[in-house]
């Protein structure tokens, strides 16, 4: 068939392509980009702004590892503390990586309540990580991805700095390091 239809396909199945490709190069990212350097692949929507910054932090429940449960609007009203909120999967070799570190901040840091929500995570797999790692914080499981949609995660991981007040003052697309959030955490809350 040879007509108007056939000379846009190729152009068809490169936009799909391109389309495929960004999502694949966002997904697990190892990028150390925060809201002042968001990757063009990772903010495909928005260029000159991050998504989500400065607005109200998206309210959620999750079941955590303990069977407590967390609800973002609760800790608010209950404790107060701000919270630095992480987006990670063991499938993840980046998330994997960073999660040391975080536990260590999150040690050092009492001031903060620190959550890592596993994302589309098998919740054994994340469970089986956190437990023999001596992961600390709160772990909480976004099985059907629901969490992370709310907050426009492009990739994992994902970190997001939430005041007390429940506003969204960072986002940090790619890993971090226990100095990185130290630095961050200081820069907000001291």
């Amino acid at each position: 068939m040879n007509g108007p239809q056939s000379s846009s396909q190729p152009r068809l199945v490169f936009s799909v392509l391109l389309v495929a490709l960004s999502l694949l190069g966002a997904a697990c990212s190892d990028s150390d980009s925060t809201t002042d350097d968001v990757p063009a692949l990772a903010d495909i929507a928005d260029a000159e702004a991050p998504p989500n910054h400065g607005q109200v932090a998206v309210d959620f429940t999750v079941m955590t590892l303990d069977g407590a449960g967390f609800t973002l609007s609760e800790h608010f009203e209950n404790d107060g503390r701000p919270v630095f909120l992480n987006m990670w999967a063991s499938w993840c070799p980046p998330c994997k990586a960073e999660m040391p570190d975080i536990n260590a901040a999150s040690e050092a840091h009492d001031d903060v309540k620190f959550v890592g929500i596993a994302v589309n995570d098998d919740p054994v797999a994340a469970a089986d990580f956190v437990t023999s790692n001596g992961i600390e914080y709160t772990i909480g499981f976004d099985d059907q991805g629901d969490v992370s949609h709310g907050y426009n995660v492009r990739g994992l991981p994902a970190t997001y700095i939430i005041s007390a007040d429940g506003f969204i003052l960072e986002q940090v697309f790619g890993a971090v390091t226990e100095s990185e959030i130290n630095e961050k955490l200081e820069r907000w809350f001291s």
